[in-house]
């Protein structure tokens, strides 16, 4: 079996650690309607993706 040759520092187990934290989402505002939503989505309330309208809002 492998077993590490040295022990990790202080230091380098708390990198280790630090890339598993929570991170908030980010969130961006729609440029039609102005309501915030998840970057590379199509808004919910107006149905716009990238300038464009992909959904239509009434049949949802």
């Amino acid at each position: 079996m492998a077993v590490p040759k040295r022990r990790q520092s202080k230091s380098r187990q708390k990198m280790r650690r630090g890339a598993n934290r929570w991170r908030a989402p980010i969130f961006k505002s729609c440029p039609e309607c102005g309501t915030r939503i998840p970057s590379h989505i199509a808004c919910p309330s107006c149905g716009n993706y990238r300038d464009r309208q992909v959904l239509d809002v009434e049949a949802l």
